[in-house]
């Protein structure tokens, strides 16, 4: 066995209705705090559902604070105003509470808010110095998988993305409670666990970091969702299935963390940068073409995850791992979600700039069990159109 190491978020709290004690889940962790930052989105703000954490906090003693500028795909200047924000109301400890954007910018906003570091020193791997502020991550979509990664991505200029990658940005606590997710509609739901089934799938064929622990996880995360996505889509108020996504989409998260994504990834990125299509949905678009791309190095592997996602496959491996890409594209369709780049408002003539920003993606295309040229980056967009 190849030496290994393996890192996540060392507490964990999965039950339905969490979110309304959560001050006594941050009471039990940090008993000094007594300035929260809440960051969330507009969106999830009109909700309402905010209200009862932040309930919460004041009952515990905490005063509790929200800041909820966020926007999908988050810029540098919203990062920047948080980090203001909370360095303005002294806080002392952040809780992200909505999708990955929030949660991202809810780790920056707790490594920067009492450094001297700029944003611009911290983006790459490995270049957060010192220690942080608390982080509680609470997840209202199963899908990014951020309650429980190391990684914060932003929107540099008009449509580049970077990402944040450091030990740092493990948030101390997650708390999954699927309570929040049930206003989710049927196609964000979708294409959100499309997204952490692709995290799983991504992280057990990745090239450099693939170990035992993230192979389990990635197994365990698509049980849960492949099992789950289509009734959380069909009757979203179910509340067993809504929990076991979010828990799915941990999964995924701890395995993808530790064993990172590649290609879709890579490819999904200027989608999303350049026409603004949201992330789950830019992954699901390239997805069975990236998979079918990535056969020949990857045959065995898909063969093996068929066997999860579409258990009455059978024949060769080469059978086995075909039904693993048309099983992820008869989810997509069955769904209802966009399944072609031109649903998105991609015209043809814009596959040969999405081919070069895909290429500048070298982190995830280096853990990418084939090697992907801008030659092959084209074809594969041409056959997602």
């Amino acid at each position: 066995m190849n030496p290994f190491s393996f890192s996540t978020v060392p507490h964990l709290v999965s039950q339905p209705g969490a979110a309304a004690n959560l001050g006594e889940h941050v009471r039990q962790h940090f008993p000094l705090v007594r300035h929260a930052l809440i960051v969330t989105d507009p969106g999830f703000l009109k909700t309402g559902l905010v209200e009862a954490p932040a309930a919460s906090l004041q009952e515990a003693g905490i005063t509790a604070h929200i800041y909820a500028d966020v926007v999908a795909d988050p810029p540098e200047r919203v990062v920047l105003r948080a980090v203001e924000f909370a360095r303005s109301k002294d806080i002392d400890i952040v809780i992200g509470l909505g999708g990955g954007s929030s949660m991202d910018v809810a780790k920056l906003i707790a490594v920067l808010a009492a450094s001297t570091q700029q944003l611009s020193d911290i983006y790459g791997i490995g270049n957060v110095k010192g220690s942080r502020l608390p982080l509680v991550q609470v997840p209202t979509t199963a899908g990014t998988g951020s309650e429980v990664t190391n990684i914060a991505i932003v929107t540099t200029g008009e449509t580049s993305k970077i990402g944040v990658v450091s030990a740092q940005l493990y948030a101390d606590l997650a708390v999954l409670d699927a309570t929040l997710t049930l206003g989710l509609p049927p196609l964000v739901t979708a294409a959100t666990g499309i997204d952490a089934m692709v995290h799983a799938i991504e992280a057990f064929t990745s090239r450099h970091k693939k170990n035992p622990l993230s192979d389990l996880l990635a197994r365990q995360a698509l049980t849960l969702l492949s099992a789950n996505l289509l009734t959380a889509c069909e009757d979203g108020a179910n509340l067993a299935a809504r929990q076991n996504m979010l828990l799915g989409a941990y999964f995924a998260g701890q395995a993808f963390s530790n064993a990172p994504v590649a290609a879709v990834h890579a490819l999904a990125y200027p989608i999303g940068g350049i026409f603004h299509v949201p992330h789950g949905l830019s992954n699901s678009l390239v997805l069975p073409h990236v998979l079918r791309f990535n056969l020949p190095e990857a045959m065995e592997h898909y063969a093996a995850l068929a066997a999860i996602v579409a258990p009455h496959a059978q024949g060769s491996i080469e059978a086995r791992a075909e039904a693993l890409i048309v099983a992820m594209q008869h989810i997509a369709t069955v769904t209802g979600i966009q399944t072609t780049l031109r649903q998105v408002g991609v015209s043809e003539v814009d596959l040969d700039r999405l081919a070069d920003d895909a290429m500048l993606q070298t982190r995830l295309l280096g853990n990418n069990p084939r090697e992907v040229t801008r030659t092959d980056a084209r074809a594969i967009y041409a056959a997602a159109f």
